[in-house]
């Protein structure tokens, strides 16, 4: 069985590489397919999925929700799944792929060498789901922080059983319930 994930960009694609082995059972093989930003994402959609080859295949789309309302976004997105096929997941990272990091400050300190698990107990940290501009948050606490090279080193010391971005959580539940569905 294969998993098709279509994501935004390459940060996501280097977070996946990492994640997906602990996520995926062995007998999964993960195919990550990388867009150039949303615009190239949401114009691909329907051709990508209208013309896939394998029908055995499964779809996941990842995408980041910025600052539309999540509700609509995953509509826009379904309308323009149905056109291809209708065997896909649509997962939106609340509000960006560095919200997830935020979920997890215990690896961004194991990534960085700074402790930064404590500013999670601070409240505009708690909820990491709702920070506005995280990447610039995160920033501002690793100055150094570029979103490739980041989710390499992030990557690989994230929990994926504990993290407080409900984003993520259910992100890595639903790959792991598509997994689960018979052929």
């Amino acid at each position: 069985m294969r998993i098709v994930f279509m994501v935004e960009e390459r940060s996501m694609k280097e977070l996946l590489e990492v994640l997906l082995p602990r996520i995926l059972p062995v007998d999964v093989e993960p195919l990550i397919v990388t867009h150039n930003g949303k615009s190239d994402l949401q114009n691909s959609l329907p051709k990508k999925l209208r013309g896939w080859q394998s029908l055995s295949d499964r779809f996941v789309i990842v995408h980041d929700q910025d600052s539309n309302d999540c509700h609509k976004l995953k509509t826009a997105l379904k309308l323009l799944c149905e056109k291809g096929r209708n065997d896909y997941l649509i997962r939106i990272v609340c509000i960006e792929l560095e919200s997830w990091y935020f979920g997890d400050l215990t690896a961004v300190s194991l990534a960085y060498g700074e402790d930064y698990a404590q500013l999670a107990a601070k409240e505009k940290f708690r909820a990491p789901d709702k920070i506005k501009n995280a990447k610039k948050e995160l920033r501002k606490i690793v100055p150094t922080y570029q979103p490739i090279d980041g989710a390499k080193k992030i990557a690989i010391h994230m929990n994926i059983d504990n993290n407080t971005s409900p984003s993520f959580n259910v992100f890595v539940s639903g790959v792991k319930r598509i997994c689960c569905i018979q052929k």
